[in-house]
């Protein structure tokens, strides 16, 4: 599209050259920012691994119905969202906003075109939203950041949300990774958290994807079980239903076993006691 060259030099630091995967799930999404060889290799995605757009949605509408749970039945008005990727359908402070006009919300992510869109996209809500371009794997730089350190209480519970981000990193350390970040909120605070899954893919289409997602500017791909997704939160306590394919968790609507197996994620949320 023409109106890649115009977006790159709009954005310092970013690569037409090479796919990127939040640039990926926004074009899965139906978003704008992506360039077109995200759009070329999310296409081969969809041939290789026909359910990858039901991952997408399955994956976003979990995130809107966990945000919504937190705020209205535990009263959290602060989030930390770690990995936020490109702001597309059902933004985390558009949820926020609905139920709660005063409710906060700190996008991180270290994707230059996601954090652009992010900025362009708040215009001039900044009291109440930031965007911090920083690498979720440094806690301490994050926490730290004038985006959130300025914007969170961390004296008062916090939801982080940590949504399709665990699987993607360097690290296989989820847990230790999530540990930092809980260290620093009280008691009340939540974490949310989606990964990647073999529900219905095939161990073809797996090696398919880890092979697209190779040449990405985030080569990794660890699928995790549901017992190793529940490792993941070892302080908190899990809400009804637990670990679940994420279609079924908390639906607002009747989801098939077959639908929720197609979005090969699973999902859970946590309270901090």
């Amino acid at each position: 599209m023409s109106h890649d060259g115009d977006l790159a030099g709009q954005v310092e630091g970013a690569n037409l050259d090479q796919p990127n995967i939040a640039r990926m799930y926004d074009y899965h999404l139906g978003g704008s920012a992506n360039f077109a060889i995200d759009r070329t290799v999310a296409e081969q995605a969809l041939r290789l691994v026909p359910t990858e757009r039901d991952y997408c949605w399955a994956n976003r509408a979990f995130l809107g119905r966990a945000v919504r749970h937190l705020i209205t039945e535990h009263g959290i008005d602060q989030f930390l969202d770690l990995g936020s990727g490109v702001p597309t359908v059902g933004n985390v402070h558009e949820i926020a906003h609905q139920h709660d006009p005063s409710a906060r919300v700190a996008y991180v992510d270290w994707e230059p075109v996601a954090c652009h869109h992010a900025r362009q996209l708040l215009g001039a809500d900044e009291h109440r939203v930031t965007v911090t371009e920083a690498d979720v794997c440094e806690p301490e730089t994050v926490l730290n950041a004038v985006g959130v350190a300025g914007l969170l209480d961390f004296a008062r519970p916090i939801a982080v949300l940590a949504f399709g981000i665990l699987d993607i990193l360097p690290t296989t350390d989820g847990a230790g990774l999530v540990s930092r970040y809980r260290e620093a909120c009280t008691s009340g605070s939540a974490l949310a958290l989606s990964n990647n899954a073999q529900l219905s893919r095939t161990d073809e289409e797996v090696a398919a994807l880890r092979s697209l997602l190779a040449d990405t500017s985030t080569p990794n791909l660890y699928l995790r079980t549901s017992e190793e997704v529940a490792a993941l939160l070892p302080d908190y306590e899990l809400l009804t239903p637990g670990v679940v394919p994420a279609s079924l968790w908390r639906p607002d609507r009747h989801v098939t076993e077959q639908e929720a197996q197609r979005g090969n994620v699973y999902g859970a949320v946590g309270i901090l006691p």
